[in-house]
């Protein structure tokens, strides 16, 4: 007879369309898939640091696509300059959300299932624990086990029994609904952030004392709308910077001198047209709210008022140009563009000195922060103010087309001005005047819907947070046996009970075995922990010590 030893080749099973979803949620569910977006969704907000973002500098953004006309329209096309609402980011945040949902549902289904069942069985051989205890009760055992569930109970343990001889108790469920509420808080962060990133929007304005602006599209410097709000439909307030007051430490010797000491913006406002003007105090910390839109104090620095006349005597700029500080001196940058002039356009660029030093020995620097001395010291440049078109910032001047200004021997000329004074350009370009200086305030409008939710979640994952911390889930276990005999008692307090059994024996006439051999049971208690817990051992020491100070 011949045997065929040939085997048929083993083959695995074939997953199917449900089988590979299947597959797939429970990886994307699992906490180590979690665990690699939230540190992917950190990894990618990397580059929203490194790089300008259109929605904050569009001006920076178009210089740097300017300087690096290699790689800069990659890093365009990849969404580097618009981290934050860029597809790639959008899908990792959005996979740790269902991750996160699908970590959740099953665990709270099986807390749920927890907290309606009983503590399971006590273990037969208990001193097998790692920690347990053992004591010598005066009483029967069905008091023994009376009392243990009383002290248990008092330490807030859930407590049952599945028999006669022991007693089971269980602690800690805060811990893991902590670690629930942490993790439903999470993802209710995020909820609220993408509400207040769809339907927010953000509006800055630089508005100079004495200026006023309605709130509208084209009034803002900066506008920043969410993806689902209409531009047309802001509400229609008006603020009106009646004055800007700021005070500086101005004692002189002090360590402090030169020290920011209140920043108030005084304005009127109007919520909409027709209504009674409003007057209000706006800081850094008290803002004001507008057709549900909060307006905030967030910067003051020093405007010029400079007035450019050609060589007709015609006025082609005059206005008050905010200048950015750069210390806490305030000296301050700018630039300030005459596009009307011909036949080049013209550009002032340098610093505005509120208390200048006056020997410039190191450089164009203040002194005060306050306005003490005030001093303009400028270049001049002419050429393309705009090259290509691209927007910029207020305070900084794209040289790339343009040209400086030079004296006769080819120095670069740069002119000083303080208040009152006017300097006459060279090759009949005209006149530059520095009139007066004013304050400016930088106004920020902003609405966000979800900040609410995202504040209340934001408190609920902190107190979740401390829950799973510090909540130890500990379960103990209680079991008793009759003492043998002879079994010494546990305290003196049980020899004086034994003595007080015997006297009230002989005058009921009890037996005498009854009164100088009262009843003992021997109790042991044990206790494990779901996690590392040094508390443990104390615990039942004290259950220990309760037990015995009630025999």
């Amino acid at each position: 007879m011949v045997i065929d030893t040939r085997r048929e080749p083993i083959t695995q099973p074939r997953l199917g369309p449900v089988g590979w979803a299947r597959w797939a949620w429970r990886n994307l569910t699992s906490m180590r898939t979690a665990l690699f977006l939230l540190l992917l969704l950190s990894v990618g907000a990397v580059p929203g640091s490194i790089f300008p973002q259109r929605s904050i500098d569009a001006g920076r953004v178009a210089d740097y696509l300017a300087t690096h006309e290699t790689t800069g329209p990659w890093l365009d096309r990849l969404g580097f300059f618009d981290v934050y609402a860029s597809v790639w980011f959008s899908a990792i945040y959005l996979l740790l959300v269902v991750s996160l949902i699908g970590c959740i549902v099953p665990r709270s289904r099986i807390h749920w299932r927890t907290l309606r069942a009983k503590p399971p069985r006590a273990p037969q051989r208990l001193s097998r624990l790692d920690e347990h205890v053992e004591l010598v009760y005066a009483g029967t055992p069905a008091e023994a086990l009376a009392a243990a569930r009383k002290t248990l109970r008092r330490k807030r343990f859930r407590v049952a029994s599945h028999d006669d001889e022991s007693v089971s108790a269980e602690s800690g469920y805060l811990r893991e609904t902590g670690n629930l509420v942490f993790h439903v808080a999470l993802c209710v962060i995020i909820v609220g952030i993408a509400i207040g990133h769809l339907f927010g929007w953000r509006g800055d304005v630089i508005l100079p004392a004495g200026s006023s602006f309605s709130s509208t599209l084209t009034t803002y410097d900066t506008f920043l709308p969410g993806p689902m709000v209409d531009p047309e439909a802001l509400p229609p307030f008006t603020i009106n910077l009646d004055k800007m007051d700021v005070r500086f430490e101005n004692r002189v010797g002090g360590s402090q001198l030169g020290a920011p000491r209140s920043f108030e913006a005084s304005v009127t406002t109007t919520e909409k047209p027709g209504d009674k003007p409003q007057q209000h105090v706006l800081s850094p910390n008290n803002p004001v709210t507008l057709g549900g839109a909060d307006v905030f104090l967030l910067g003051n620095g020093y405007a010029p008022v400079v007035t450019f006349k050609d060589a007709k005597g015609q006025i082609l700029y005059r206005q008050a140009t905010p200048f950015l500080a750069q210390d806490n001196n305030y000296k301050s940058v700018g630039a300030v563009k005459v596009g009307a002039a011909r036949p080049k356009g013209l550009a002032f660029s340098g610093f505005f000195l509120p208390t200048a030093e006056p020997t410039y020995a190191n450089g164009p620097i203040s002194m005060f922060p306050d306005l003490g001395d005030p001093e303009l010291a400028l270049s001049i440049w002419e050429g393309d103010l705009y090259p290509g078109g691209r927007p910029q910032s207020v305070y900084t001047l794209n040289t790339s087309q343009l040209t400086q200004v030079t004296k006769d021997d080819g120095k670069p000329l740069l002119i000083r001005l303080k208040p009152g004074q006017t300097f006459e350009l060279p090759g009949g370009r005209g006149t530059l005047t520095f009139d007066s200086v004013e304050r400016f305030a930088g106004l920020s409008t902003r609405v966000d819907p979800g900040k609410e939710l995202t504040l209340v979640a934001a408190l609920a994952t902190l107190l979740g947070l401390v829950a799973s911390l510090l909540v130890r889930r500990r379960r103990v276990f209680v079991r008793v046996t009759p003492a043998p005999a002879g079994t010494a008692g546990a305290t003196a307090v049980r020899e004086a009970g034994a003595t007080a059994v015997r006297e009230a024996g002989a005058g009921s006439g009890g037996t005498d075995s009854d009164a100088v051999h009262p009843p003992r049971t021997v109790v042991t208690i044990g206790g494990v922990a779901k996690n590392a817990d040094p508390g443990l051992a104390s615990l039942l020491q004290q259950l220990r010590d309760e037990l015995t100070q009630r025999n």
